[in-house]
């Protein structure tokens, strides 16, 4: 069984101040990440290999960054453990704050989380668009590489003319 310490006012000022740096932070990079989620979707209905190459340095900031986050999180429950606080999530932490504070990040938390929502739906819109270019691609390479002419599904396929061509045979 958990013995929980009843922590002192300063802890939970601390708390309080480092739960609403990370959620600052965070709400920092989901916005970064956003921007650059609408650019790629853009440069992939666009064709822009150029606007797509572009993006990578941004990325790998923004990878770093959530990094941070993430760490800086841990460090933060880890601590609230110690202290005997609850420490399975951010939300669960700051629910054992006081009313007031807990009612401002209560704000800050359900943001994040939106953000989050909309960063997983253009994540999505993305993986979408580079699933259809690949289908088109292949789609597109089939025809160069049969000449045009469907195989057929059933049959040994005997009776198919050998006539026409997407390019020329002699080329």
């Amino acid at each position: 069984m958990q013995h929980e310490a009843t922590p002192t006012k300063e802890p939970r000022d601390s708390f309080e101040s480092d739960i609403a740096g990370l959620l600052s932070e965070l709400s920092a990079v989901q916005t970064d990440l956003l921007g650059v989620l609408s650019h790629k979707r853009k440069a992939l209905a666009a064709g822009d290999g150029a606007a797509l190459s572009s993006t990578v340095p941004q990325e790998q900031d923004l990878v770093a960054r959530l990094q941070a986050c993430q760490d800086r999180r841990q460090r933060l429950l880890s601590k609230a453990a110690s202290q005997g606080l609850p420490s399975d999530s951010i939300k669960s932490l700051s629910k054992s704050l006081p009313a007031s504070t807990r009612k401002r990040l209560r704000g800050e938390l359900d943001e994040a989380r939106q953000r989050s929502r909309i960063l997983q739906h253009e994540s999505l819109t993305n993986w979408v668009l580079v699933q259809r270019t690949l289908l088109h691609l292949s789609q597109m390479i089939e025809i160069i590489a049969t000449g045009g002419r469907m195989k057929p599904t059933y049959g040994n396929g005997s009776d198919r003319q050998d006539q026409g061509a997407l390019v020329d045979r002699a080329v």
